[in-house]
């Protein structure tokens, strides 16, 4: 089975780790993929102890290193600063790289691409609308590039 790195940002809020986040971990796991999500992998963590965040950021990196794909959730103007870590990460690494976004802002100059260039360079330059996902149905689509590679296909 493969295994998909969820970068979000839900996991900060209460409401958002309830109502959100659970919808696409269920639905990345409905097509066939180990979802590593890393509020719920780093829960381990004692957040009490000095040095915690030191050891959160490099859990989430070794996570981003060992998995096969980032799937980034990149709502907001701009995007989190984490997720955005995560996805460069990832994309220096040549990891197979999914963007979903149904914020309707546009934050970019691009007349092509609704976010900052660099968050497209992980995609290919043909083609990059069907690595980026506008709503959770989507991501199950047998067309788009994620259920594509989850078969081989890519």
């Amino acid at each position: 089975m493969k295994t998909i790195y969820l970068a979000s940002p839900y996991g900060f809020s209460s409401q958002q780790k309830e109502v959100l986040l659970p919808s696409f971990v269920t639905t990345l796991q409905q097509i066939g993929l180990e979802v590593w999500e890393p509020f719920v992998r780093n829960n381990q963590i004692d957040f009490s102890e000095a040095g915690w965040a030191y050891n959160v950021g490099q859990a989430d990196l070794k996570d981003v290193v060992e998995s096969d794909a980032i799937f980034a959730i990149v709502n907001g103007t701009p995007p989190d600063e984490g997720v955005m870590i995560e996805l460069g990460a990832a994309i220096a690494l040549g990891k197979k790289t999914f963007l979903f976004r149904d914020d309707f802002r546009r934050c970019t100059d691009s007349e092509n691409y609704p976010l900052n260039l660099m968050l497209f360079t992980g995609l290919p330059e043909a083609g990059w609308e069907q690595y980026y996902y506008t709503s959770i149905d989507e991501i199950s689509s047998a067309e788009k590039a994620l259920v594509k590679w989850i078969r081989g296909e890519l």
